[in-house]
Parts: C-alpha cells; structure tokens; sequence
C-alpha cells in the first residue's frame, strides 16, 4: 500500500463565536509564541555543528513543520467559517447551538450541544454537527423518538428538552 491518502471532506462550516476564538487565539499562540521559541531552539541546534545526527535539530526541523501545517490549516479554516450568533427563529426544533436533552432505550438521560465540526468536545458533551447523532438529531422536536447507528450499533433516543443558551461574547 502507498502513502497515498485522500483528501479529507471538510466538515460544515459553522461555528460558535466561543469555537471561533479558540481557534484564532491557537492559531496566535502558535505564531507568535511557540514558532519564535521552536526557531530559536532550531538555529542553536544548527549552529553546533553536523546536523545529520544531531537530534535537537531533526527534532526541531519536525516541530516546525508541523507548526506550519497547522497554521496553514487555521488560517484557511477560520477564513472559510461562518460565526453562527443567534438562535434559530424556531426554538422548539433541534438545529446548531441546541442544549439538547435525551433519553436512550434503557432510560439514561444525556445532554448534548450541537456544534461544529472543530470544536467537539465529548467531554463536555459537545457534539459535531456531522457526527451521525446530531445529524439525525436535527429538526427533532420534544417527545420525538428516532433511532440512530452508532458505532457501538443502534440506539433509539427520545427527545425530552430542547434549550438554546445565550452565546457567549469572546474575549
């Protein structure tokens, strides 16, 4: 098998203001701070002398690269996204940015946000408007049940409340 390997899709381009300010402030910090700092380790590194075996200087040399991909990554994505601000006008269906509340098969309960593609967080219960529970998710009303294939196989959810929080102003 080659090295090749297809381009990714690229996911749909909405995000929270709170989304896009995380991602504006990494592509900062990795500008202005962490390149300056990985340059000079690479050029003090490079002034010892035989860069074929010296490790500070590979190591560094790959730092950079990766630092530049990413920011080449940050610069056209956050160019290419739309900041999403306010709430749809009909709050009573699933759409971005909705709190959604959730009752599985076995009675469990679970909250998700409905979010964009770069700022999922499973954690915090985020999810991508791209995964496969969310784009089922959409339009959803409270009291609508539907069933989705995940991964871990099929899940039947009932749809309990449907919130849209206030968006929160980046700092």
């Amino acid at each position: 098998m080659g090295r090749y390997r297809a381009p990714q899709t690229p996911g749909s381009p909405y995000i929270t203001p709170e989304g896009h300010a995380t991602l504006a402030r990494e592509l900062d910090y990795l500008w202005r701070e962490k390149r300056p700092e990985v340059t000079r380790k690479v050029s003090e590194a490079a002034a010892q002398g035989d860069r074929s075996e010296n490790a500070d200087y590979i190591y560094g040399k790959k730092q950079l690269y990766e630092i530049d991909r990413r920011v080449r990554f940050l610069r056209k994505r956050l160019e290419a996204l739309t900041i999403v601000h306010q709430t749809p006008d009909d709050t009573q269906r699933a759409y971005f940015g909705a709190w959604v509340r959730l009752e599985d098969s076995e009675g469990n309960t679970h909250e998700y946000r409905i979010v964009g593609p770069d700022e999922f967080e499973p954690q915090k219960g985020w999810i991508s408007m791209d995964s496969p529970l969310a784009k089922t998710l959409l339009r959803k009303t409270i009291d609508d049940t539907f069933s989705v294939e995940l991964p871990r196989g099929s899940e039947s959810y009932t749809v309990l409340d449907i919130q849209y929080r206030p968006f929160s102003t980046p700092r």
